[in-house]
């Protein structure tokens, strides 16, 4: 049962981007996707209790397709066998229902309605026909969604929530009766519902899609009527003296006083609207080339949607939390690992992998994948396994960049820029592989014992390193990540990083270059960036924080910079 959730969790990761792209209900926001994953990450983590797993995923829930999985989740997940499944799916379809203020059918709670009627009764397990039947059920139930929602039916898309739940469903039944793992693609199945008429455009909104968990005794309905009246896509969900609410709101501040009135706030996430409504409309959706690379890169979910670039998830475990680098804040990894919290890292599962190969492909003519290097992890292999076997048009191109973090960032986005301007993917690939070899990268780090809790050098080297104020200089290589040289302080880390960009870049000459923080913004950002940008004055400068995955093993106070001359 806990592999049929992960398989589910992992289809939904895979297909983010895509829910993103048609997300217009209630507002055209584009984060359904983000949204989804976000809240059913914490089905990805090991067994759990299930009231633990159950509190986890009402407090990792977001917005509101998010919140009302959630809901969902609150019931179906206490599924033991084929036996109690239908009873699970009844009341996970009862209390999503019921958590939302203004519940509308043409949303994913009609395809929890098709779920709870198209399951046989517990006491027969199905076959492969009754699957493939339940499966079919659900499929024609995120069709109808496009008739049952005048928005969706203007925007002419099915509703992003709905096939989620659809992509989840499909990867949990068919891992659950251990079908084959060929899943018929999402853009075919969808395929007239899947592109937002030219014609569509949202109403203009402003305020904050807010997401918040206040705990408080007996919070009555009239208590709750105070913090949610006169505000738009209310949901709450009551948990013991936890109450989970999301709502959009024009002044996230007096909601912040009412609930200060009732109880004490646990969590507090905000989205500002506007900004996120206007990134959806400027998103690129209509490109037949298409960049994907690692997230193991220090590049933000952010900018791959600005630059319309597909990241591989890889994860970053704090004690029980795990979530993907680009879905975690930096400062709470850098907080945690302060506070001696044991940081660990992960790749995402072959599945998932093979996963996001599938959905990319099925949404792009060509996809150019810019891996991370095959010395860090093992995604190189495993594509070129998949692409043995699932690609015999040659439509995915695989380039080991032998690079992570910053030298990899520089390079994507430099190669994309080149793709952009020249809509060539063979003239691409080119640049690409003469880029590699002249794209370099520094990594400064500020204390040796990061490293070593991770296992990355031995506790005795790091105790007299940091003793004796020793701090190494790394360089990520094709062969693995280089000490390069060792320097005592930050002053000294700061003239080896302009004497190398000196040797390797003309002082009138143009570049890219990427400075990376960890949880040193201001050093970064106010007193290198003026020196580089004095050394190197026709040269662009970007400030990126520094991929979670190396800074999950290289610790607070490391910074980075990584270049790359202007090609021709």
């Amino acid at each position: 049962m806990h592999k049929s959730f992960v398989a589910g969790v992992e289809r939904v990761a895979a297909w983010a981007d895509l829910l993103d792209s048609i997300n217009v209900f209630p507002v055209a926001d584009g984060d359904t996707g983000r949204n989804l994953f976000i809240s059913m990450a914490p089905l990805l983590v090991g067994r759990q209790e299930k009231e633990e797993m159950i509190h986890h995923l009402l407090m990792s829930a977001r917005g509101n397709s998010g919140n009302i999985a959630s809901r969902f989740l609150s019931a179906f997940y206490l599924v033991e066998s084929w036996q109690n499944l239908a009873d699970c799916a009844e009341e996970g379809r009862r209390r999503a229902w019921k958590a939302v203020n203004d519940p509308r059918p043409g949303t994913m709670l009609t395809v929890f309605n098709a779920l709870a009627e198209a399951l046989p009764p517990g006491e027969t397990i199905p076959d492969q026909a009754v699957i493939d039947s339940i499966i079919h059920r659900l499929e024609k139930s995120v069709h109808d969604t496009c008739e049952m929602l005048p928005k969706l039916k203007k925007a002419g898309v099915v509703d992003a929530g709905a096939l989620g739940m659809y992509i989840f469903f499909e990867g949990f039944f068919c891992s659950l009766s251990e079908a084959a793992s060929e899943y018929r693609p999402i853009t075919e199945l969808f395929k007239n519902r899947l592109h937002i008429s030219p014609a569509f455009r949202e109403d203009g909104e402003n305020g904050y899609c807010v997401d918040f968990v206040v705990k408080a005794q007996n919070l009555s309905q009239e208590k709750l009527a105070n913090i949610t009246r006169d505000q738009e896509s209310v949901i709450v969900i009551p948990e013991g003296d936890l109450y989970k609410i999301h709502l959009h709101t024009n002044d996230r501040e007096k909601i912040k006083d009412e609930v200060a009135k009732f109880g004490s706030v646990v969590n507090w996430e905000d989205d500002n609207l506007s900004q996120q409504i206007n990134e959806f409309r400027l998103a690129q959706t209509d490109r037949k080339l298409h960049i994907m690379t690692d997230a193991a890169g220090s590049l933000t979910r952010a900018d791959a949607k600005k630059y319309g670039i597909t990241l591989l998830h890889s994860y970053v475990t704090m004690g029980r939390k795990c979530l993907p680098e680009t879905h975690l804040h930096p400062g709470e990894l850098y907080a945690a690992m302060r506070e001696g919290i044991k940081v660990s890292t992960s790749q995402a599962s072959n599945f998932e992998r093979h996963q996001f190969y599938e959905s990319t492909l099925d949404r792009f003519e060509k996809v150019l994948y810019l891996c991370v290097g095959s010395v860090y992890t093992g995604n190189y292999n495993a594509v070129c396994e998949w692409k043995k076997q699932h690609d015999p048009q040659n439509r995915l191109a695989v380039i080991d960049t032998g690079s992570a973090s910053g030298r990899m960032a520089v390079l994507v986005l430099a190669v994309n820029r080149y793709l952009a301007a020249t809509n060539d993917m063979g003239k691409t690939i080119a640049f690409a592989a003469r880029a590699v070899p002249v794209c370099e990268e520094y990594v400064f780090l500020d204390k040796l014992e990061y490293l070593a809790a991770g296992g990355r050098l031995s506790k005795t080297s790091a105790f007299f390193g940091d003793m004796l104020k020793m701090k190494p200089v790394i360089s990520p290589q094709p062969e693995g990540a280089k000490k390069v040289g060792v320097v005592r302080n930050q002053d000294d880390q700061i003239k080896m990083a302009r004497r190398r960009m000196a040797a390797a870049l003309a002082r009138d000459g143009r570049a890219f270059i990427m400075l990376e923080y960890s949880d040193n913004y201001d050093l970064v950002n106010d007193t290198i960036r003026p020196l580089l940008a004095a050394d190197f004055p026709l040269a662009e400068i970007v400030i990126q924080p520094l991929s979670l995955t190396s800074g999950a093993h290289m610790g607070p106070g490391t910074w980075a910079v990584a270049f790359l001359p202007e090609m021709e």
